[in-house]
């Protein structure tokens, strides 16, 4: 087994990087078929979510697998490799199997616990299988992830020390309330069609809002999702589908709104969040969060004042407490960044903290400071500003949650007043503290337990085409034996050739069971991969009929998949 898998998730990079490093559908498939035809690798599949790409491979040589999957990652998403690099893990055989099985049952996730990873992963081997990139060892590594996640939600409680990502998203517009108490009665809005739009848009249903407003690209989709939501048993929303050009108009309803689609660009921009709230907000709302009005906060990027170009940095001077009175925007100021903003007040151009340090203006400062202290006793101390006083902010008139990557929702839309955005980064911050429950610990346990065996039922199964291999010889033995006999007895009657036959065969069978049967149990424990060489060379096997052993059985699974596939 040479599993190898190159990746990057919100632990390893930063929610910029992994926004611009996202793949779309038709750059995955690019990715899986360009993968399969590089020399180090035989087998791939890509589990690619919002918040990691990952790329898995069978490869023959480790060195070259890094090195080939890394630039491949890099190719296919666009992200300079020397960009891209600082942020890859790399995992290897036992420990890549750990990986993905800790992925599995959601201990990797933003929010520990979560349980749709199990899709993404169950999507990912189907797209493999599709493609035909996927053989034995990723189909039955995928597979029996699957079954590790589904045994520790159903043999612990590890549901209970996290939410599925839309619950955790949702439950930072509460303000500590249930997220059913919030939502009832609310409109909606739902950005998307795909998996994660339909959980969120069934966890609004569950949550008890009033009405869901599904909008997709492919309005088929949308529809299809809105009727799903109508006839679900257990609520009562009213849910109707949009077509992507009435969501401006829509959001102006809307009390909540989620977007996951899978676009390469912004879907809401601050210019349509904006005229959405426009009229909305309570009088001097802005005023109280501390926010742009609505009607201006688009038209500054510092949002203090229209200073533009002005040298004292004040949106930084702002996040220590600017006073309007001016004692706080001064204090802590060098002589020569004061100096400058007289300058520039007058309309003046020179830049004077760009002049040259030379010995004659350091003697000139030391002379001012000397003649300062002489006159006042002491040297000026720096003030620090007065911390600003924290007001209570209103709850918002529209909550956004941004769970895309890369993202929806024009970032700028938290300054506008009577807004609250939540995306991936804000989210990965609210979890990194989160309390890690007792059966966090079991489920580790059980990842460990499920490595173990995979391990070793991989080890065992790389052997088995040499024991068929050494039984169709034994049978290959028996059967020219017994033709020899018969050649020189030809009078032998049928019952007592049946018998001898009989009797060789199990002496044949005899003689093997115990070293079989030994053998595959040595080649499951760690290290035992040498044993098929050996038996190979004990007994002479033909390496091409054992590698015509491994093909059938290869043939085999790939027609059981197929047929899986078709019942599912």
């Amino acid at each position: 087994m040479s599993l190898l898998v190159v990746g990057l998730s919100h632990r390893s990079a930063p929610v910029s990087v992994l926004e611009r490093a996202a793949l779309s559908l038709d750059a995955q498939v690019k990715l899986l078929q360009d993968t399969v035809a590089a020399e180090p690798a035989t087998e791939a599949a890509v589990l690619a979510t919002c918040n990691r790409i990952e790329l898995y491979a069978d490869v023959d040589k480790f060195h070259a697998g890094v090195a080939e999957l890394s630039i491949l990652l890099a190719q296919h998403s666009g992200v300079g490799l020397d960009e891209l690099t600082p942020y890859l893990y790399v995992h290897y055989e036992d420990r890549a199997v750990h990986h993905l099985f800790s992925v599995a049952c959601g201990l990797d996730s933003m929010v520990v616990g979560e349980g749709q990873i199990l899709g993404q992963i169950k999507d990912s081997l189907a797209r493999a299988q599709e493609l035909h990139t996927a053989g034995r060892l990723l189909n039955d590594l995928f597979q029996q992830g699957l079954r590790v996640g589904k045994r520790a939600h159903s043999e612990t409680g590890i549901d209970r020390a996290g939410q599925s990502l839309v619950t955790f998203g949702l439950e930072q517009f509460t303000a500590g309330r249930e997220v059913e108490s919030w939502a009832r009665g609310r409109r909606a809005v739902v950005l998307g069609a795909g998996s994660m739009s339909s959980l969120a848009a069934a966890t609004l249903a569950r949550a008890g809002v009033a009405e869901i407003v599904i909008a997709n690209r492919t309005y088929d989709r949308a529809e299809r999702l809105a009727q799903i939501l109508t006839e679900q048993d257990g609520t009562d929303v009213l849910a109707r589908a949009v077509p992507m050009e009435s969501v401006p108009s829509e959001l102006a309803r809307a009390d909540v709104a989620i977007s996951c689609t899978g676009a390469t660009g912004l879907v809401l921009t601050a210019e349509t969040v904006a005229a959405a709230v426009e009229g909305r907000v309570p009088e001097g709302a802005a005023v109280q969060e501390g926010r742009t009005d609505v009607r201006t906060a688009l038209s500054s990027t510092s949002g203090v004042g229209t200073d533009e170009n002005c040298p004292l940095d004040l949106p930084a001077v702002q996040g220590g407490g600017f006073s309007v009175l001016g004692e706080a925007a001064v204090a802590g100021m060098d002589a020569a960044t004061l100096e400058q903003h007289a300058a520039w007040v007058d309309n003046a151009t020179v830049d004077i903290r760009d002049r040259r340090r030379t010995p004659a203006t350091d003697a000139e400062l030391i002379a001012l400071l000397a003649a300062t202290v002489a006159v006042t006793g002491r040297i000026t101390e720096l003030r620090r500003p007065e911390p600003a006083v924290e007001l209570p902010r209103p709850e918002p008139v529209l909550a956004l949650l941004d769970l895309a990557m890369p993202r929806d929702v024009d970032a700028a839309v938290h300054r506008l007043a009577g807004v609250r955005l939540v995306d991936i980064e804000s989210l990965a911050e609210a979890s990194a503290d989160a309390p890690m429950a007792a059966d966090v610990d079991m489920v580790r346990r059980i990842v460990s337990d499920e490595v173990a065996a995979f391990g070793a039922a991989q080890r065992a199964a790389h052997i088995t085409p040499t024991v068929v291999a050494l039984r169709t010889m034994a049978a290959d033995v028996v059967a020219s034996e017994i033709a020899r006999l018969e050649g020189r007895l030809p009078g032998l009657d049928d019952k007592h050739r049946g018998e001898i036959t009989q009797t060789v065969r199990r002496v044949v069978d005899k003689l093997l069971h115990a070293p079989t049967v030994r053998v595959k149990q040595l080649a499951a424990e760690p290290g035992g991969a040498g044993y098929a060489d050996a038996l190979r060379t004990l007994f002479d096997l033909d390496p091409e009929t054992v590698a015509a052993v491994s093909r059938a059985e290869d043939s085999n699974e790939t027609l059981q998949n197929a047929e899986n596939r078709g019942r599912s």
